[in-house]
């Protein structure tokens, strides 16, 4: 999955991977306003399905709108674009930019630590 989404796409499926299935105005009844016209989010909906990020099925006259794509997945290979991008594919340098930049509290770097060293036992 190399496939990468524009702004209004991921709001979209923002709402999408929350709700786990929902119809254009259920989606739109989720978002902030100024809220987008009901054609605009069908087409854009449509255009998640030929990317194959959404699937729908029928429900009387109208779709209902899932999800294809696990959020979890898309994260990853975002972070992995922006690592191999930006960081040269080197983990540690993308998380000493994120500490020194972002002011991380030291409390954080230590549920960090503990996540992984759970994980690697």
């Amino acid at each position: 999955m190399e496939k990468q989404l524009t702004k209004a796409e991921e709001q979209f499926m923002q709402v999408l991977w929350r709700l786990s299935e929902a119809s254009v105005q259920e989606i739109i009844d989720e978002l902030s306003d100024p809220k987008p016209a009901y054609n605009t989010v069908s087409t854009i909906i449509r255009i998640l399905e030929t990317k194959e990020f959404v699937s729908h099925k029928k429900k009387g006259r109208g779709y209902i709108y899932l999800p294809i794509v696990q959020e979890s997945d898309y994260k990853n290979q975002s972070l992995n674009k922006i690592m191999n991008g930006y960081f040269e594919g080197s983990f540690k340098s993308m998380v000493s930019f994120f500490v020194n930049k972002n002011d991380v509290d030291i409390k954080d770097l230590e549920a960090i630590l503990k996540n992984i060293n759970d994980k690697n036992q």
